[in-house]
């Protein structure tokens, strides 16, 4: 399965299984594939017995707890010491490496080997080519100072200097070329005929000018420019050239300038070696770093810097759109069917995906596991990105014929689209993230779009939710109530204690913007007991001055409150700290939340009841109430929900329905020997109505809206006047 990552075996129970035989037989393999890559002054014998020692380092790194790949390196740099030091060489021991080194060694082709071998290789591969260039740079100072000790030894021994110089600038492996101050080319080496593909006479035809490359950049001309008007000694690139067949040949060029007697100008001396194979093999390493092994696609890194390209290299106006999609039922198809089966499905996706989804302004990479991206530069608008997703999905909808298995797979894809200017990287992938969720979450097999009104409402809510529980213990929550009135007496009868939040950038919250949050991180256990235990120390002094005609208090309990299994000692330990009588609190649970506890243990409703706690349902006729077991529940009253009382606003043009199912609900509470209060009563018509139906207290805006603890005094007090 592509992302799962094997338990890596410990150094020796692997030792154990790497013996002596199966080195001998890697090294003896590598012998045989370097054999005549590079003139090296040993016989096949001694260069396997070398060969065997840099093996045993090899597997010995490989092997290491914890890896490391230093030694990788030295074996990289100890080839080139031993004269293996032609591109070939290194490409074949690369290549030796990674197709069979795990074979060889009895090694199973787990993805941790796989990255431990790539790992080696770039190690080897990079002691070489520094090992090589420091090789190749000293070679050039020893030519440089031939020159230089040919000028200055003119006088004293012109004809052996001149010898010497012949002799070096002839057989010298590296090209060299002598041109003039005006940039005539007046002498070059065969070297340097072979690397440029023209013979000798049609180079001195040539002025160094005729040298330039268009993907020359500026620095290199402004450089030569310098040094031949003696303001620079000598410079040192890497220049392309074009051979006369079209052919690209990449070099390392030193250019230095020779001096006169009297100090000025005299000559330009270029030292080119051919880098070609070296460039060949670091852009297939390259290759090998940007594509996912697995699916042959560009991976993150390459798609990341391909992204990063089009954000800092844009026109005005310009824009920029991201499908990133995840595969739907991938995870079973992998668990079930097997992680070969997975991976040989992932392979068939990107195909598809490559296939329908193509162009120089479009790449499709794997970002990892089943999740995908596509870039679509240039985008044309929202239509064309939309376009592509639907493209995708329907490509998907096509079974897969996968490890003799028919496969059905499709995918949910998040789709950013906006202006390039001031976006980055990270901002667009963010996005593309949310989106991708978004579209998961409303069905799959689906795209969404990027909306910044909802990612801004779930960023808020984030936010609240990140800090709830400072605002907890810093008391920024506070509690208001609403009275519960007798619709025959107009006593108050009760309260019900609402939590609110002074949020101090937001203002006053209430519950529909934090409750829902907070049931969700699972704060509102500690927020529902800081609530109870505020209402309770509020009923008690209530209780204490006025009596028996103090209110109860009714407090909301959350889904999750009422299955704390520290529930019932909570409401003990706070009815007796703050003093306040048991039958003076009622505790609130909506018809679904109670109605869920069916299957469940009802010991602490049980408990709660029988300590003479109220117990009310709250919403009551919202739900899908099961009335058979309703009757065998602990509870003492049900809050007819507020939507019944819009049909009954008006006395003369009541709903007939809602008045009938108002009617049966609370016939049914009184059967089952429970009161009743009518929620949301606004209008005197509705009070009326539902005292008639016989209902005993209401609750609403048309008796109090909720408030402070004072407010409620003072309304308790008038009523009793």
């Amino acid at each position: 399965m592509t992302g799962w990552t094997a338990p890596v075996p410990s150094a020796h129970e692997v030792t154990a299984e790497v013996n002596r035989a199966d080195r001998r037989r890697f090294a003896a393999a590598w012998a045989h594939v370097l054999m005549g890559t590079s003139y090296v002054p040993m016989t096949s014998a001694e260069i396997e017995g070398r060969l065997r020692g840099y093996t045993d380092r090899l597997v010995d790194a490989l092997l290491s707890e914890p890896f490391a790949t230093a030694a990788a390196r030295e074996v990289g740099v100890d080839l080139v010491a031993v004269h293996f030091t032609s591109a070939e060489s290194l490409a074949r021991t690369i290549d030796l490496i990674g197709d069979e080194m795990l074979d060889a060694l009895g090694l199973e082709s787990s993805p941790v080997w796989r990255d431990r071998i790539a790992a080696l290789q770039g190690a080897l591969c990079s002691g070489f080519v520094q090992a090589a260039r420091k090789r190749t740079l000293d070679e050039q100072e020893a030519i440089r100072q031939a020159v230089l000790d040919a000028r200055d030894a003119v006088e004293q021994a012109l004809r052996t200097s001149e010898a010497r110089f012949r002799a070096i600038f002839a057989e010298a492996a590296i090209g060299i070329g002598i041109g003039d101050m005006g940039g005539r080319i007046l002498e070059v080496n065969d070297s340097l005929t072979r690397i440029m593909g023209r013979s000798a006479d049609e180079l001195r035809a040539m002025l160094v000018s005729d040298m330039m490359h268009p993907g020359d950049p500026e620095s290199v001309w402004r450089m030569y420019e310098e040094l031949v008007r003696g303001e620079r000694e000598q410079f040192r690139v890497e220049k392309q050239f074009n051979r006369p067949d079209g052919a690209p040949v990449w070099t390392e060029m030193i250019v230095s300038l020779v001096r006169g007697e009297d100090g000025l100008p005299l000559y330009q001396v270029a030292l080119i070696e051919d880098v070609t194979d070296r460039m060949m093999l670091q852009e297939r390493l390259r290759h090998q770093a940007m594509h996912d092994p697995l699916t042959r696609l560009p991976n993150r890194a390459l798609f990341l810097e391909r992204l990063t390209t089009v954000l800092r290299q844009h026109e005005p106006g310009d824009r920029v759109a991201l499908c990133y999609m995840d595969l739907d039922g991938f995870k079973v198809i992998n668990d079930s069917l097997g992680h070969h089966v997975g991976d040989d499905l992932l392979v068939a996706v990107a195909d598809r995906l490559a296939a329908v989804v193509h162009g120089d302004d479009r790449l499709v990479a794997r970002m990892g596991g089943d999740e995908f991206v596509i870039l679509l530069q240039n985008s044309l608008g929202t239509g064309q990105a939309v376009e592509v997703a639907d493209t995708v999905l329907d490509a998907l909808d096509e079974p897969f014929r996968v490890g003799g298995h028919e496969l059905s797979v499709g995918a949910s894809i998040g789709i950013v689209e906006r202006p390039v200017n001031g976006q980055t990287a990270a901002e667009l992938m963010r996005d593309a993230d949310v989106t991708l969720y978004w579209a998961k979450a409303e069905g799959k097999g689906q795209w969404a779009l990027f909306d910044p009104e909802r990612n801004a409402t779930e960023v808020a809510q984030f936010h609240l939710s990140a800090t709830m529980p400072a605002a907890l213990e810093r008391e920024e929550f506070y509690v208001d109530y609403q009275p519960l009135v007798g619709l025959r007496d107009h006593n108050v009868v009760g309260v019900e204690a609402l939590v609110r939040w002074a949020h101090p950038e937001l203002g006053r919250l209430g519950p529909d913007k934090f409750i829902g949050l907070a049931e969700e991180t699972g704060l509102i256990v500690s927020l529902g007991r800081w609530v109870l235990r505020e209402a309770c120390r509020q009923a008690k002094r209530w209780q204490d001055q006025f009596g028996s005609a103090a209110p109860f208090v009714s407090v909301n309990l959350a889904v999750r409150q009422s299955r704390d299994p520290n529930l019932v000692g909570d409401v003990a330990e706070i009815l007796a700290e703050t003093g306040l009588e048991p039958s003076q609190l009622q505790l609130e649970l909506t018809e679904s939340a109670i109605m869920s506890t069916a299957d469940e243990p009802l010991d602490a409703l049980r408990a709660l009841s029988q300590m003479g706690v109220r117990i009310a349902i709250d919403d009551f006729g919202t739900g899908y109430s099961n009335l058979a077991y309703l009757r065998h529940l602990p509870v003492h009253e049900l809050k007819i929900a507020g939507s019944f009382m819009e049909g009954l606003r008006d006395a003369e043009r009541a709903d007939p329905v809602d008045a009938r199912i108002v009617s049966t609900l609370v016939d049914l509470a009184h059967a089952l020997g429970l009161t009743v209060t009518a929620e949301g009563v606004e209008t005197l018509a509705q009070a009326r109505r539902m005292a008639d139906i016989g209902c005993e207290t209401g609750q609403g805006y048309l008796f109090a809206k909720p408030g402070s603890p004072e407010a409620i005094t003072a309304f308790i007090t008038e009523q009793l006047d």
